[in-house]
């Protein structure tokens, strides 16, 4: 017996002692406030001030005293006044700032050699080009230049051809010469002409005419100093009239193809010097002009040519030829600019940023607008002070430690004040700026479960696909508006929420028609696209009409803006209706319509008709 009660003391003693550590623990760990602070709790002299309490996982939402996170399982993390972060400033530790590496550099005002250097290539100068043809059918007797690229020079023999067509014409006109027939003079003079015409140059005709002996063979020479481009002669060839039988190009002048970025090419005009050097010759500096921008741009890698003409003295350069391009600044701006390293902006797409370091470990993200870039310097034409320390080693790395992205885009949209609020659910649609999600109920909000239509955040990158779940932060903005600021995808196994299924699988039993009184605790605020069981509940089998303006349509639904609808009891919202059989001709986004609509028992709103009013004012 007296075992039994002892056995009972100690029980009963157990569990009061549970009893006291549950209630001192609570007491001193109260649920917290989810109504936005604007002034943190007060702060005892000497004490740091707390600005208010927050989750890190879920950084919308802030509370105005600590205690558990209700999305995580944590406690609430305080945020203190000299933390920065409210105007886009961060804090790391100076130790983590060494161990990133990070190197700052002034901002400054200096002067900018806006020059355009770009690569290019040595040429031949097309415009020197000289094409050897014969000027009658004739035969190839002997090539005396035989190879592409031999050097040669003017006056050199080239070929050695056999002209038959000569051979007569000569005779004809030796004869006449001759002659001392009464007008045999004039008929000389006749086959002077017609020789002249055969090809044979005056200085051969005066050969003929001093030796007295025809001339069947023909040699051609080089008219320039230059090289052999092209080669089109053989020994034992039949060459017609007008054949190519040499291309030759001079190399007292060449031309340089440079590849100028599409960016720069407002700074390349013809006419403009250039300083060309090349490997060949280091330290030695080629002046030349720009000869003409040709008006087509590479489509692989986005560039012009520009055709700059050069003197070659010695011919020193040759083409093939690697060369670099020096274009001076057409404008000749000299006056100051601000100056910041090239390395220290960060380039998302949309805009351009740099990190700015305030001292004692804070770091600054300011937006600003470029202007020309050389040598490693680029112009800052707003968004930055003279004498500002600016990031330009390990901004990325501390990008990554602060997540100065998503303090980014809270500053883009920070003027709104709406409180935040937290779902997950599925993504069923992304059109535009709308993405349409199936989500689960959110408290914060006094949302049930339903589809809606919310705005995509700002960050492209941040565009979810159709089919994936994800975690997502928005607020309700004074425009009505469902704004989302933040996307994040979510695994198996990572949700809190049981995923909605508003839609039955094929085959399986449809989800039984929500309760009236559970539809009147959904709210439904104009702006949203709501498709849901806890949608308003409308009569099933009942035709309602109603007036609205198209927000986007194809073949299968329809997502329209309409206003109250009292038969079914419903306020002004943007809904998702299954389409009708048939629908307009030309019905999109903006168009006004009538239409009627049934409510079916699993909730499924369903378009019967259509009518076009005209376009949205």
């Amino acid at each position: 017996m007296k075992a039994r009660t002892l056995i009972a003391a100690l029980v009963l003693l157990a569990l009061g002692g549970a009893a006291g550590y549950y209630a001192a623990r609570h007491a001193h760990a109260p649920t917290p406030s989810a109504t936005p602070t604007a002034g943190g709790a007060p702060a005892a002299s000497g004490e740091r001030k707390i600005l208010y309490w927050h989750d890190p996982m879920v950084p919308g939402p802030r509370f105005d005293k600590p205690g558990r996170s209700p999305f995580m399982d944590m406690d609430l993390v305080p945020k203190y006044a000299d933390e920065g972060g409210e105007d886009g400033t961060v804090s790391i530790s100076p130790r983590v700032a060494q161990n990133l590496g990070v190197r700052t550099a002034v901002a400054q005002p200096g002067r900018l050699d806006a020059r355009v250097a770009v690569v290019g290539r040595v040429e031949y100068n097309d415009r020197s080009t000289v094409v050897v043809a014969p000027r009658a059918n004739a035969f190839v007797e002997k090539v005396l230049v035989r190879a592409v690229q031999d050097p040669v020079r003017r006056g050199q023999p080239l070929v050695e051809l056999l002209v038959p067509d000569w051979a007569s014409a000569q005779e004809e006109y030796l004869a006449l010469r001759a002659s001392k027939v009464p007008g045999a003079e004039a008929l000389a003079s006749a086959a002077r002409e017609r020789l002249l015409l055969a090809g044979m140059s005056e200085a051969q005709v005066r050969a003929l005419e001093s030796s007295g002996r025809v001339q069947a063979r023909l040699t051609l020479v080089s008219p320039i100093d230059g090289v052999v481009a092209e080669l089109g002669v053989r020994e034992g060839m039949t060459v017609p009239l007008g054949t190519m039988l040499y291309r030759l190009v001079t190399l007292d002048s060449v031309w340089v193809e440079a590849e100028v970025p599409e960016a720069q090419a407002a700074l390349v005009r013809t006419g403009q010097s250039v300083d060309v050097t090349v490997p060949a010759w280091p330290g030695e500096v080629f002046r030349g002009r720009v000869a003409a921008v040709l008006p087509e741009v590479n489509a692989e890698t986005r560039t012009l040519r520009a055709r700059i003409e050069l003197a070659n003295p010695g011919a020193r350069l040759r083409p093939g030829m690697y060369a670099t391009v020096a274009v001076a600044d057409p404008t000749g701006r000299k006056e100051p600019v601000l100056l910041v390293p090239a390395e220290a902006v960060i380039r998302t797409g949309t805009r351009a940023l740099v990190l700015v370091a305030e001292g004692e470990g804070k770091f600054r993200q300011a937006e600003v607008s470029l202007g020309r870039e050389s040598r490693g310097q680029i112009e800052v034409l707003k968004g930055l002070a003279p004498g500002a320390q600016v990031v330009v080693s390990g901004q990325f790395l501390v990008d990554s430690e602060a997540n100065l992205r998503a303090t980014g885009a809270r500053l883009d949209n920070a003027g709104s004040g709406a409180p935040r609020h937290t779902g997950e659910g599925v993504v069923e649609r992304v059109a535009g700026s709308d993405i349409t999600i199936s989500h689960g109920p959110v408290a914060s909000a006094r949302m049930g479960a339903m589809t809606m239509a919310f705005k995509a955040p700002k960050d492209a990158n941040a565009a979810p696909k159709v089919g994936e779940r994800i975690r997502f932060e928005f607020a309700i903005e004074p425009s009505g508006d469902f704004q989302i600021y933040r996307i994040e995808p979510l695994g198996a196994g990572q949700s809190t929420v049981p995923a909605p299924r508003l839609n039955p699988a094929p085959g399986a039993a449809a989800p039984a028609a929500p309760a009236p009184a559970a539809a009147a605790t959904v709210t439904a605020p104009a702006g949203a696209s709501v498709r849901s069981a806890a949608a308003p509940a409308a009569t099933p089998s009942a035709v309602h009409r109603a007036e609205g303006s198209i927000v986007s349509a194809d073949a299968h639904s329809l997502l329209i803006k309409h206003g109250p609808v009292p038969s079914a009891g419903m306020g002004a919202m943007t809904m998702e209706f299954l389409a009708p059989k048939t629908l307009p001709p030309g019905l999109k986004a903006g168009d006004r319509v009538r239409f009627e609509f049934t409510a079916s028992p699993e909730g499924e709103y369903r378009a019967v008709k259509v009518e076009k009013l005209g376009a949205t004012p």
